[in-house]
Order: C-alpha cells, then sequence, then structure tokens
C-alpha cells in the first residue's frame, strides 16, 4: 500500500460526499426552493458541503488555511440539525437545548479562525460532545414527537432523518477519534451519502420497507465486493477498510445519481398530466400550447380543410372506433376506413393521429418514437385526447 493512501481515500470520499450532497441540493431546489422544510434541509446541506469542501481542499493543496471552512461547517452543523428537526416536527426544541446550540454554534465558529495551537487541546473533544449532544437532542425530538400531528409523509422524513443520526453519531465520533479507535480513513462521508440517498428516495413511489431492502443489498453487495478484492490482493487492515470503503462510496454515489435522475424523468413523464391540470380553458389555446410541449413537440394541427380529399363520413367512424389511432396498432375496420388511417399516417408521417375536435374535424398528427412511447406517456396522449374534446362542447 503506497503511503499517501490514507489521504487519497479521504479526498476521494469528501469529493464523493460532496457530489451527493449536490444532486440533493439540485433536486430539492428543482423541486420548491421557497418551502419552509426545504430552506432549512437546503442549509444544512450546504454547511456540509461547507466542511467537506474544506476538506478536499486541504487534502489537494495541503493549505492549512482551508481548516477553517472545515471548523465552521463542523460548528454549524447541530444548528442545521436541530432547525430541521423543528420544522419537520412542527415542534421548537426545549429552551435548554436551544440555548445550548446556539451559544455552542457561536463559540466553536469564532474559534475556527483561532489558530489552533491556541485550544487543539480541547477542541476536539468539545467539538465533538457538542455534536453528539445536538445529534441526541434530535433523535429524543424524533423519537418523542406527536405522530398523530404529522402526515404520513412527515413521519416518514423523521423515520428518515432518526435512522441518519444513528449512522452519522458513531460516524462522526470516529472521525473525531481517528487515531483511537485506529481507522485509516474519515468514514462520515458514507454517513451523509446515505443521509443524501434516504432523502431523495422520499420521492420515489417505491414502499418504504422495500427501499430499505433494495438499499441494504446495494450497501451488502459494495462491501462484499470490497472485501473480495482486499482478499485477492491480500490487503492489510488498513487497505482493506479503504478499498470498502471506497467501493461503498462509490455505489453510493452512483445509487444517488440514479434515484435523482429517476426523479427528474419522472417529473418529465407526468409533464403533459400538469399541463392537463395547468390548462385554461380556451380549446383553441389549449391546442396551441400542446404543440409546445417537449413529448409532442412538432404536432401538427390538421382541420377540416386539410382533409377535404378524404371522405369524411369514413373519418368519423374510424375516430368514434379509436380517438387516438396508433400506428403500431390500427383498429382493423377493414374497407376504405382501414386505407384511410393508412394514408393519414403515411401523409404526415405520424405516429399518431388524434381526434381533438369532431365538428368541424380537427385533428393532432404527432411523431412519437417508438423508444418514448412508453404506457405512461400512451396514457397521458389519451387524456389529451379527451381534454381536448370536452373543451370543445358548450356547458
Amino acid at each position: 500500500m503506497i503511503a499517501a493512501a490514507p489521504y487519497l481515500t479521504d479526498i476521494f470520499l469528501s469529493l464523493a460526499a460532496l457530489f451527493g450532497l449536490g444532486v440533493l441540493h439540485r433536486t430539492i431546489t428543482s423541486r420548491d426552493a421557497d418551502d419552509p422544510i426545504n430552506r432549512r434541509f437546503l442549509f444544512g446541506i450546504r454547511v456540509t458541503m461547507l466542511l467537506f469542501a474544506g476538506r478536499a481542499l486541504v487534502g489537494l493543496t495541503g493549505g492549512t488555511g482551508f481548516r477553517a471552512l472545515i471548523l465552521l461547517g463542523a460548528a454549524l452543523i447541530p444548528l442545521a440539525v436541530i432547525l430541521l428537526a423543528e420544522g419537520l416536527l412542527r415542534r421548537h426544541a426545549h429552551p435548554v437545548v436551544k440555548l445550548t446550540v446556539t451559544l455552542g454554534t457561536l463559540v466553536f465558529a469564532v474559534l475556527a479562525f483561532v489558530p489552533s495551537g491556541l485550544h487543539e487541546a480541547w477542541w476536539v473533544w468539545g467539538l465533538l460532545v457538542f455534536q453528539v449532544a445536538a445529534f441526541g437532542a434530535a433523535g429524543w425530538m424524533i423519537g418523542t414527537r406527536d405522530r398523530g400531528s404529522l402526515s404520513h409523509a412527515e413521519n416518514r422524513m423523521a423515520v428518515r432523518l432518526g435512522l441518519s443520526l444513528v449512522l452519522l453519531i458513531p460516524l462522526v465520533a470516529a472521525d473525531f477519534l481517528i487515531v483511537q479507535v485506529g481507522l485509516p480513513v474519515q468514514v462520515s462521508p458514507l454517513a451523509v451519502l446515505v443521509l443524501c440517498w434516504l432523502a431523495i428516495s422520499l420521492g420515489r413511489a417505491q414502499s418504504g420497507g422495500a427501499a430499505l431492502v433494495a438499499f441494504c443489498v446495494v450497501v451488502l453487495a459494495a462491501l462484499l465486493a470490497g472485501g473480495f478484492v482486499s482478499f485477492l490482493a491480500r490487503f492489510d487492515f488498513d487497505a482493506a477498510v479503504q478499498a470498502m470503503a471506497i467501493s461503498l462510496a462509490t455505489i453510493l454515489t452512483a445509487t444517488i445519481y440514479n434515484d435523482a435522475s429517476a426523479l427528474r424523468a419522472k417529473a418529465r413523464s407526468l409533464s403533459l398530466l400538469r399541463y392537463l391540470a395547468e390548462g385554461g380553458d380556451d380549446a383553441v389555446d389549449f391546442l396551441r400550447g400542446l404543440q409546445a410541449h417537449p413529448l409532442v413537440d412538432g404536432a401538427v394541427l390538421v382541420d377540416a380543410a386539410a382533409l377535404a380529399d378524404l371522405d369524411g363520413g369514413v373519418l368519423v367512424r374510424v375516430f368514434a372506433a379509436a380517438p387516438v389511432l396508433r400506428r403500431a396498432s390500427p383498429p382493423n375496420l377493414g374497407g376504405a376506413e382501414d386505407d384511410h388511417i393508412a394514408h393519414l399516417f403515411d401523409r404526415y408521417a405520424a405516429t399518431h393521429m388524434i381526434l381533438a375536435r369532431q365538428e368541424p374535424l380537427l385533428l393532432i398528427a404527432l411523431s412519437l418514437p417508438g423508444l418514448a412511447a412508453s404506457p405512461v406517456a400512451e396514457m397521458e396522449l389519451q387524456a389529451v385526447q379527451r381534454m381536448a374534446v370536452l373543451l370543445q362542447r358548450p356547458e
């Protein structure tokens, strides 16, 4: 094992934690950055990013000046945790807890800019006790919460925060006592990555139990992979711990990014339904706005004049049978109806022909690639068709 391995591993873990926090920050701000709970959460994320940015900069540059960022972030984290717990549980912390956290934050924030030689003897122990006490107070608030006064989503998020604290307390303590414990790396970034996943996975449709089981499988697979590599390479204890930490951080980072991407994809897939919900009452404006929608970009409105060369009666029968025509699965009506369906698809190079208005006849022609034509997208197009027809009907 090279002599720089512990430092390189710490840098890697700090950068992985920064990446996970950045993905979580982007996920929250893309939803509703002004929500009161989200504002408190974002404050905690930014404070934690400050700490790990300081760690990464110290490791990459060797400059001790960046150590102030680490100390300042560490001093602000207890305040961020208590603020988040208060907002999430809709209750105030005990006045003694508030006073202690406020004074502790002020003292350690000031000490972050004092040369380390003047307070190093007691600073580590003091900050460790301060952080563990704040985490414990937040955990006590979560454990004694009035579950009936909170919604299911709020209770679910409280449980996730509690699970994060269960991991943070021992791993943060291990960072402070790294020499006494004998660990070759700082392991708190792993707890932060778990927190990021727990927060992002709240938006997934998967049930909490199934999500946690899937997550445990991923973590176990990462640890087994790191352990197996260590066995094959005959690593000593320190190198094996570093290999497993790197493996776990890599898998967690990929899982966080994948879950965040899945949330964004889900939001895009529901965008047509959102357009239906937020669209106006005017049918013409509704259809024109639909043309600019990303899922149906390039859709063409086909009016009665463009269909003058076709038999109107046949078209009425076609769209009475299938208001949304799909090239992949057209209705089998036979005779002139099948000829008209094939002609419409060929003329407009379309994959879908949608009935927007019955009298006078108005169609929507669009081309939706096969890979994009998911069941959700198909259902959204049917909803659009129904909305367009309903808007044409007099009250």
